[in-house]
């Protein structure tokens, strides 16, 4: 044992959250690396089961550790140390490891219309009450990396829905979810936050569906002959 893992080191918390927010930054450009010439909107394909699983680790990572990287700090202070925090990342990013199996599996061509439904859907999931449970048990203190993982992944599953739906393979879209993931995580529960999250995005399915073309990369550029 290091002197950081001790559990009562000062330096733990810290070491935890920039390694943790380390390791989100380093991988937006590895996920840049394996999706380039891979955004092609609603066209978009996944490949096989190994390259999505690859690309969806790496991304999931970038995008949904900055977010978590305060429980990380929270968690290695209450006594785990450096380790237990690595542990506690590399469990909540298992969690999301089976998210990405999932959309693997669920994965179908589809147009706007379908895309536009699932983020209308996502606007409206905005509003639960099972949403609102959720990111309150984001913020607090949790047990293991496991019971951390699920309950973020109740939280976001909406936002990773429009991404999914939208272009999994953008930088783009996995920029506004990261954003709008990350203030939900480290923001309380209010309706000043939450309906307008709710009513922009299902004001951007209603425009995914009626005008496609106004929706950032949602349809691949047409080549000139």
């Amino acid at each position: 044992m290091t002197i950081a893992d001790s559990p009562r080191h000062p330096a733990a918390p810290s070491i935890a959250l920039v390694a943790t927010l380390g390791l989100a930054a380093a991988c937006w450009p590895v996920s840049a690396r394996l999706m380039d010439g891979m955004d092609m909107g609603i066209a978009t394909r996944p490949g096989s089961l190994g390259f999505f699983a690859a690309v969806w680790a790496t991304m999931m990572a970038a995008m949904m550790l900055p977010g978590a990287a305060p429980a990380v700090a929270r968690y290695a202070r209450a006594g785990g140390g450096v380790s237990a925090a690595c542990l506690f990342v590399g469990s909540y990013l298992g969690i999301w490891a089976l998210a990405g199996v999932v959309a693997f599996a669920l994965d179908r061509p589809h147009g706007t219309s379908a895309a536009g439904a699932v983020v209308m859907a996502a606007g409206v999931y905005e509003l639960t009450p099972i949403k609102r449970h959720f990111r309150r048990r984001c913020r607090e203190d949790a047990c293991s990396g496991l019971e951390f993982g699920l309950c973020c992944a109740g939280a976001t599953i909406g936002l990773t829905a429009v991404l999914v739906a939208l272009d999994v393979m953008s930088l783009f879209w996995m920029a506004v979810v990261t954003v709008l993931a990350g203030a939900q995580k480290l923001s309380p529960a209010k309706a000043a936050v939450d309906v307008p999250v709710a009513l922009g995005l299902i004001g951007l399915g209603l425009v995914t569906v009626l005008e496609p073309s106004l929706v950032p990369g949602l349809t691949p550029a047409m080549t000139m002959m």
